[in-house]
């Protein structure tokens, strides 16, 4: 398998689709990607099972707010200064390249980063979809360090992180990120392929061209297309009618109300994000919460909306995706279930709520 300018656009949509409205808008990695795969041809997507025990990984992307992302773009250097950095770090060259996240613009951009190394990108990430904190990674739940992170900006600006833990690498790396504009390029996790079998969760970059070439197909119901590829729960069909939103601490965070329309005309939908999708309520009552993927999909296109592309009057579709198992673990949920994000409610799976 490889990714190339026929199914780099299906890549970006199911990007947005799994992004549970987060990571980015991605056609800023996309374009990159395409440049990228232009001047120096496709880039191969392999199995981790297909990499050597002690081959170097680049887990890699952007870090920060995604309202940022849209005006201060990357350079297109970052990626091999980050990669540079951790060679020198570690002695030996970096082996394979892997998104940190599926979702967004971390989905695509690692790319072009790729391209331009000539390494094959890993058909895995370290979350199955897009959250907001640098210690919601699978490696996280294993005890693995995230250290030494590699941050650098547009300006190649880079710094390294060796942190205590990984909530000192989110405190520390956040307010960098916000010192430098808002959003920046890292890796994350650096790893030998043998240790990155247990927490990466894999098949996520075919699944996510998958999702892309159903949206593409289209048809008479877009999601009955995608529910092909993955599970997929309607929440309820409406018109966007308030949008709160604001950049702070290197997050977007917000909400959407949601008028229903058609069969769902009468019921009122709150949606509440810190750059992905946290919760759907109805009547203060949880519909779908994290971990599980809650997105919006425009109505007549079935193409993800992420959370700074929300506008007044927009025809949608909430949907809600099961989250990948290990997220629905103890641990798991104490990294990334509705309490870690202040929610005093438990969660149940949107399979179970809506049986």
């Amino acid at each position: 398998m490889q990714i190339d300018l026929d199914n780099l656009a299906s890549l970006s949509l199911g990007c947005t689709v799994f992004a549970g409205g987060g990571g980015g808008d991605p056609r800023i990695g996309e374009l990159s990607a395409r440049e990228a795969i232009r001047r120096v041809g496709p880039v191969p997507v392999v199995s981790i099972d297909d990499c050597g025990d002690d081959d170097l990984v680049l887990p890699c992307g952007m870090i920060g707010a995604p309202t940022v992302m849209i005006e201060k773009i990357p350079n297109g250097a970052e990626g091999r200064v980050i990669r540079e950095t951790y060679e020198r770090h570690f002695g030996r060259p970096v082996k394979a390249v892997m998104p940190f996240e599926m979702g967004g613009i971390n989905g695509v951009l690692p790319v072009a980063w790729a391209a331009y190394a000539g390494l094959p990108l890993l058909d895995a990430d370290f979350m199955g979809r897009a959250f907001p904190e640098l210690q919601m990674l699978t490696p996280h739940l294993f005890g693995m360090s995230g250290s030494p992170a590699v941050i650098t900006d547009e300006r190649m600006q880079t710094m390294i992180f060796n942190t205590r833990d990984n909530i000192w690498l989110e405190k520390l790396v956040r307010n960098c990120v916000a010192s430098l504009g808002g959003s920046a390029c890292g890796g994350l996790y650096p790893m030998t392929a043998g240790q990155a079998r247990r927490p990466a969760i894999t098949g996520t970059v075919s699944t996510a061209i998958r999702m892309g070439d159903a949206i593409r197909r289209g048809g008479e119901d877009p999601i009955a297309t995608i529910s092909e590829v993955a599970p997929v729960t309607r929440l309820g069909q409406g018109k966007v009618v308030d949008i709160q939103r604001r950049t702070s601490g290197g997050f977007v965070r917000g909400s959407a109300i949601v008028e229903g329309l058609g069969a769902d005309k009468g019921r009122l939908f709150r949606l509440e994000f810190q750059n992905e999708n946290l919760v759907v309520l109805e009547d203060g009552e949880p519909l779908a919460t994290v971990p599980d993927i809650i997105t919006l999909l425009d109505l007549h296109t079935a193409h993800g909306i992420v959370t700074e592309g929300i506008r007044y009057g927009q025809r949608i579709e909430i949907v809600a995706f099961p989250a990948p198992p290990i997220w629905t673990t103890p641990e798991g949920l104490a990294a990334v279930g509705p309490r870690a994000f202040g929610y005093d409610f438990d969660y149940v799976s949107v399979v179970e709520r809506h049986a």
